[in-house]
């Protein structure tokens, strides 16, 4: 029990989200790069470019899972599990557009991942984000 008789918060769940939501952070611009390198000539880069969706697919799913845990066993506010989820669902679009190389939408869709990637990643690190007002629900 802490000094306001409440029991501590978990902090695991929390750092597991930030090493999770930084891999996230960092594939994406991978992702981006390798684009980036493929349409100035490297051919050899699509196929890269194409099996790193995968593993930026299987990342999100452990960012969910991670945010699902800050929810859940470290009394963290739900939103970011449902951003998480969101993310996976934005990823799989994604890629569905890219294998059918719908570039109008593969690209503005690349740069909204990149931001929710990001925007997720910043409030992992951010001091408050534990912090919950006193009358909140389990949404937070």
């Amino acid at each position: 029990m802490t000094l306001h008789g409440h029991p501590p918060a978990r902090r695991w769940p929390l750092a597991a989200l930030r090493t999770v939501a930084v891999l996230v952070l960092l594939d994406t611009l991978a992702q981006a790069a390798l684009a980036g390198l493929f349409v100035t000539g490297d051919l050899d880069l699509l196929a890269w470019h194409a099996a790193n969706a995968g593993v930026l697919s299987a990342l999100t799913v452990l960012q969910t899972a991670a945010a699902l845990a800050v929810w859940r066993a470290a009394r963290g506010p739900l939103w970011p599990a449902v951003a998480s989820a969101v993310l996976v669902a934005l990823v799989g679009v994604q890629q569905g557009l890219g294998e059918a190389r719908i570039l109008a939408g593969h690209l503005p869709l690349g740069m909204a991942v990149f931001g929710c990637a990001a925007g997720l990643t910043c409030w992992a690190f951010a001091r408050h984000a534990f912090a919950r007002p006193a009358s909140a629900g389990v949404a937070g």
